[in-house]
């Protein structure tokens, strides 16, 4: 584990994003909430957020941080059968929220296709990616 006992603390902020590939048909059944295990997204949110939570346990060597603020949020393009979650991750502390936002992602995503298998085995987690963080000595960082 990186000793951070030197660095300041400041306030940091991470935003990462999923991407599933799925069928048009099984999008709708997401959006109209009546997936075999209920309530697909709001148990994804809850699942991101616990994940954020958990970074820690579950990655080793990440630093277990005081999070501030964790939301999940989703859109999609039915005509494409596109879901896109997005974590945004903050916190007051002596080292970054990337990995806490990735997780997030990353949990939410793997939430979904578990929830929705029964309907459709061919769900694609796509891409998982950082798209921004901010804070610290190395400041903003954004993907172009």
């Amino acid at each position: 584990m990186v000793d951070v006992s030197e660095k300041r603390e400041t306030v940091r902020e991470a935003v990462a994003r999923a991407l599933l590939r799925m069928k048009p048909a099984t999008l709708r059944v997401i959006r109209q909430g009546n997936a075999p295990k209920g309530d697909v997204l709001g148990v994804a949110r809850t699942a991101g957020i616990l994940g954020a939570k958990r970074t820690p346990q579950l990655i080793p060597l990440c630093h277990p941080l005081r999070l501030t603020g964790v939301d999940v949020t989703f859109s999609d393009d039915l005509r494409r059968g596109e879901l896109t979650i997005e974590a945004r991750v903050r916190t007051v502390d002596k080292t970054g929220v990337e990995m806490e936002a990735l997780t997030a992602a990353a949990v939410a995503a793997l939430t979904v296709y578990d929830m929705v298998k029964a309907v459709e085995r061919g769900v694609t987690i796509a891409k998982i990616q950082l798209l921004e963080k901010s804070g610290g000595k190395s400041g903003i960082w954004r993907r172009r």
